[in-house]
């Protein structure tokens, strides 16, 4: 995706390139096909619940997006990096991330090994804090 955060807009962007590429293999898809197979793609019933959604959470949470550079607490340990993935989460006011930190945090606290992470997987809730599978607050990561 080229746009930086998944809004309504960027999807129906991205609805038309679907088409686009479908029309040039010689097959025909509506333009609400697209819409529809995109919803599902990000797990969601259709089109409209995803589009309802989106703009309920755009008007509400300025959620970093694709490629922004962020700061903030990875287990303890400050970190700074940027965001590689989002994804819209099936709990309201969560989303999915994937950050990569600009330099690897140790999360083990043993003199005898280490345990270096660099690229991380993260659900996040409208304060920007982690959360876990069932949206309940796990403290392992907080952006600011």
């Amino acid at each position: 995706m080229s746009s930086t955060t998944l809004t309504s807009d960027n999807l129906k962007l991205q609805a038309r390139r679907m088409r686009d590429y479908f029309a040039e293999k010689n097959i025909d898809i509506s333009h609400s096909s697209a819409l529809e197979t995109l919803a599902k793609q990000h797990g969601f019933k259709d089109w409209n619940i995803l589009s309802a959604t989106l703009n309920r959470q755009s008007k509400k949470i300025p959620w970093p997006g694709l490629e922004d550079k962020i700061s903030g607490s990875y287990l303890g340990h400050a970190f700074t990096g940027k965001i590689l993935k989002v994804q819209t989460a099936r709990m309201e006011n969560n989303r999915r991330y994937t950050i990569l930190f600009d330099e690897p945090i140790d999360v083990v606290s043993s003199k005898h090994f280490s345990n270096f992470r660099q690229r991380i997987n993260c659900i996040l809730d409208q304060n920007l804090k982690s959360v876990d599978h069932k949206g309940r607050p796990d403290n392992i990561i907080q952006v600011i």
